[in-house]
């Protein structure tokens, strides 16, 4: 199970490094917006797959 986690935490880590290239190059504020709120979801879930917490999923 902790190769999976690992996974999961590598992935969900490339995943707000991509929401923040592109948060980066947002033209408008309600795209500012929209990634800045994918960044915040996804590090929450990526705290609690560090803190082990299995029960939430990404879906």
């Amino acid at each position: 199970m902790s190769d999976v986690r690992s996974l999961l935490i590598s992935s969900s880590e490339k995943v707000i490094g991509r929401y923040r290239l592109l948060l980066a190059g947002a033209r408008s504020e309600t795209e500012r917006a929209l990634y800045r709120a994918r960044i915040e979801r996804e590090q929450r879930l990526l705290e609690d797959l560090r803190a082990g917490l299995p029960e939430r999923s990404a879906a």
